[in-house]
C-alpha cells in the first residue's frame, strides 16, 4: 500500500466549516489579509519575546517563578517534539490538498507535510501555559496571541479547526505540566542566584 493511501483524510470533522471559512478570506478585506497572513507566518517572533520578559519579570521573583520562566523554551521544543510524533502518527493530509477550495492566503504545504496538530498552535499555546505558571499578565496576552495565531493557521487555508483545537490542547497539557515540573529546580537557582549567574538570575525572594 502506498503512503498516500495511508494518510488521513479528516475533511468530514469540520471540512464544512474549514471552507467556510477559506470563503470569508477570499472576500475580506485585503489589509485584513494581510494582517491575518502576516501575523500566522511571524506572529511566533512575539512569543519569544513574552518569553524574554517573563525571564526579565522573574528576576524579583521566588526561585520556583525563576525555574519556570527559564523553561519555557526548552517546554516549547518539547511540545513540539511531541507534536512532532503525533503529526507524524496521523499522517492527516492538508485540507487545502484534500478540498477544492482554490488559493489560499498561504501557500499549500507540500505533499506528506502534515495537518494534525498545528505546529504553530502547539507553539503558541505552550509557551502561553509556561508563562501563566511564571507571569499571570504575560500568560494572559500569551493566551490571546495563541488563539489568535490558532485561528490564523485556519483563515490563512493551511489547518482544519480540529488541527488547531489539538494543538491548543496539547500545547496547553505539555505547558502546564512541564511548567510544573520545572519549578522543582528553584533550589539550583536559589544556589544560582549566590553565585556567577547573579547578574543574570536575580536575587529574587526567599522560596
Amino acid at each position: 500500500m502506498t503512503p498516500a493511501l495511508l494518510a488521513y483524510d479528516g475533511s468530514g470533522i469540520d471540512g464544512g466549516l474549514y471552507t467556510r471559512v477559506v470563503g470569508w478570506a477570499g472576500t475580506a478585506p485585503h489589509w485584513l489579509d494581510r494582517l491575518i497572513a502576516d501575523w500566522s507566518a511571524l506572529g511566533l517572533g512575539v512569543f519569544a519575546l513574552l518569553m524574554l520578559g517573563g525571564w526579565w519579570q522573574a528576576r524579583g521573583a521566588a526561585p520556583a517563578v525563576m525555574a519556570r520562566a527559564l523553561a519555557a523554551p526548552l517546554i516549547v521544543v518539547a511540545a513540539y517534539a511531541a507534536d512532532t510524533v503525533v503529526k507524524s502518527a496521523v499522517a492527516e493530509v492538508r485540507p487545502c490538498r484534500q478540498l477544492a477550495v482554490g488559493a489560499t492566503l498561504e501557500g499549500c504545504p507540500a505533499a506528506g507535510d502534515w495537518s494534525f496538530p498545528s505546529n504553530h498552535t502547539v507553539i503558541a499555546f505552550a509557551a502561553a501555559a509556561a508563562l501563566w505558571t511564571a507571569n499571570r499578565r504575560l500568560g494572559a496576552l500569551a493566551l490571546i496571541a495563541a488563539a489568535l495565531m490558532g485561528a490564523s493557521r485556519v483563515w490563512v487555508g493551511v489547518h482544519y479547526p480540529h488541527d488547531v483545537l489539538a494543538g491548543a490542547l496539547v500545547g496547553l497539557l505539555a505547558g502546564a505540566l512541564l511548567a510544573a515540573a520545572a519549578g522543582r529546580a528553584a533550589p539550583l537557582v536559589e544556589r544560582a542566584r549566590t553565585g556567577r549567574l547573579g547578574g543574570f538570575l536575580g536575587e529574587g525572594v526567599p522560596a
